[in-house]
């Protein structure tokens, strides 16, 4: 056999920071805007992840007035609160959750 130096490279956790205990300040939260499709052209958008501090149904008054659409607030199990908006809403929720302030 030749005089090659091969190094195994020993196991490596691509995921280790996302997995880390984050309790300090900075810990990302995350707001998730997904689009659930119904029968045909039907559809509902759902948010979740707002914080807790935040009032649901004031935010979704906000938005049924913002968007000409209707919604709910549904309390889930395992998600917590979340809203519910008829049609595909997701790009008009982006940017008015996001906007810059004034």
């Amino acid at each position: 056999m030749s005089d090659l130096d091969v190094h195994i490279p020993t196991a490596f956790d691509p995921f280790a920071d996302a997995n880390a205990d984050d309790s300090g300040a900075g810990a990302k939260e995350y707001v998730h805007i997904r689009i659930q499709q119904r029968n045909g052209r039907k559809s509902l958008t759902t948010v979740q992840g707002l914080k807790k501090e935040f009032s649901y149904n004031k935010i979704l008054k906000d938005l049924k007035k913002e968007f000409c659409c209707n919604g709910t607030v549904v309390q889930d199990p395992e998600l917590g609160q979340v809203i519910q908006l008829q049609g595909d809403q997701r790009k008009n929720v982006s940017t008015f959750l996001f906007r810059p302030a004034l």
